[in-house]
């Protein structure tokens, strides 16, 4: 038998204001097509004033209780996702962990920006295979609308706010492909491409700093990197391309969800696609998308997800997992 991480629940929360692309018409040299061609963007939700990214995470994780049908009790551990957390320290996940009402296990973030969910998952996985947590809130949520340069045409289109949530519990598997829950995890970084994305900011410099990009060459890195660590994750499960049921990428941008699902040769009927109702949401877009993905009745049980992002740092990797 094979202790998996399976997950029992998932959830999401969008902030109430929607930002479609017309509104950036006014201030910048943009169009809502410009937009659309170029990302597959067509509005995005935005936090209000004074809500923070450990609110948005909390109400997705709400969901992701209810969705369950557990008590945040029974959880042992948080783990929340997120380059944008509220305050410097303490964690956002610590944040959430007092507005759920959770006084036992531990909680703590991790920061890989649009990766940091895939690498939430494989930290969440590694301390139930090991038996030290038997049930995980595993979050993802940003709130980069703070983080803007709003003159910036070429940024600050792209992304937008919002949080996502499973709930990850171990159960006992063959130990094959076949099982529930998290079959393999593939991770990577590079920090020799620090420059391509970035933000120009920090608690060192005493500046919260904007977000910089160099948009061609993320986008080359991307479609090459998704579709490498897709694969290896799959065959470290003794798994194809052909035995997925979805792709849930990282919603950054439709043309390199695009160039990733034909690399890996399957057809984008295959693919959970939320960029054009969220925007970029870095690493609150891979729960968010599969959270839409089961409502949309998509995701099913037994469902075979290869889930893949890549952010700044470079940093990047993928998740084999069935639903």
């Amino acid at each position: 038998m094979t202790r998996r991480a399976v997950v029992t629940g998932v959830g999401h929360y969008l902030p109430e204001r929607v930002v479609p692309n017309a509104e950036f018409e006014a201030t910048l040299d943009t169009t809502d097509e410009w937009i659309r061609s170029r990302s597959g963007i067509e509005r995005r939700h935005f936090a209000a004033e004074g809500e923070g990214t450990s609110d948005l995470a909390t109400k997705a994780a709400q969901a992701a209780l209810k969705d369950a049908g557990i008590e945040i009790d029974s959880v042992d551990a948080i783990i929340l996702a997120t380059s944008t957390a509220d305050l410097t320290f303490p964690s956002a996940a610590t944040m959430v962990q007092a507005a759920l009402g959770m006084t036992r296990g531990f909680a703590f973030d991790v920061q890989a920006v649009c990766a940091g969910f895939v690498y939430a998952l494989a930290n969440a996985n590694a301390l139930i295979a090991s038996g030290q947590c038997d049930r995980i809130l595993v979050i993802g949520a940003e709130t980069f609308s703070r983080i803007m340069d709003w003159t910036d045409r070429s940024t600050c289109v792209l992304f937008g706010d919002g949080a996502g949530a499973l709930i990850l519990e171990a159960k006992e598997g063959q130990g094959t492909s076949d099982d529930r829950g998290i079959l393999s995890v593939d991770l990577h970084s590079d920090g020799r491409y620090r420059d391509l994305l970035y933000v120009d900011g920090g608690v060192s410099t005493k500046t919260t700093g904007y977000l910089r990009m160099q948009g061609n060459q993320v986008f080359r890195h991307a479609v090459e990197k998704l579709a490498a660590t897709a694969e290896a994750a799959l065959d470290k499960a003794s798994l194809t391309s052909s035995d997925v049921d979805w792709i849930v990428p990282h919603q950054a941008n439709i043309r390199i969800i695009q160039g990733t699902a034909k690399k890996m040769a399957l057809p984008m009927s295959q693919v959970v696609v939320t960029v054009q109702d969220h925007g970029n949401t870095s690493a609150a877009s891979i729960p968010l998308a599969m959270s839409v993905g089961k409502q949309r009745g998509q995701i099913k049980e037994g469902d075979l997800l290869v889930t893949e992002a890549i952010g700044g740092g470079l940093a990047w990797g993928a998740v084999v997992l069935r639903w």
